[in-house]
């Protein structure tokens, strides 16, 4: 599987994942979800996926000796501003 295969692999999976789990998520497109992070190592994948219309995060990860992915979904749960002290 080449990068741009996993990738777009991965955004249909997200694509797919949230109309079931998520209001609302029913007009949602592959374009509407953006890619945070991405890594490649021997014959495995990784990235990190979001976006803006929901809070969730998704990190996909691609077993390339058993040719599967595995999907993981984190919710956002706060948002904590914390200042640096002098």
């Amino acid at each position: 599987m080449t990068n741009q295969q996993f990738i777009n692999f991965a955004k249909f999976k997200v694509q797919q994942w949230l109309p079931r789990n998520a209001d609302n998520m029913d007009g949602i497109s592959t374009d509407d979800i953006f890619v945070v992070w991405y890594a490649k190592t021997l014959q495995n994948h990784k990235a990190l996926l979001g976006t803006r219309f929901a809070n969730y995060y998704f990190e996909c990860t691609y077993n390339g000796d058993k040719e599967e992915m595995y999907m993981d979904v984190y919710d956002k749960v706060q948002n904590v501003c914390v200042k640096r002290e002098p």
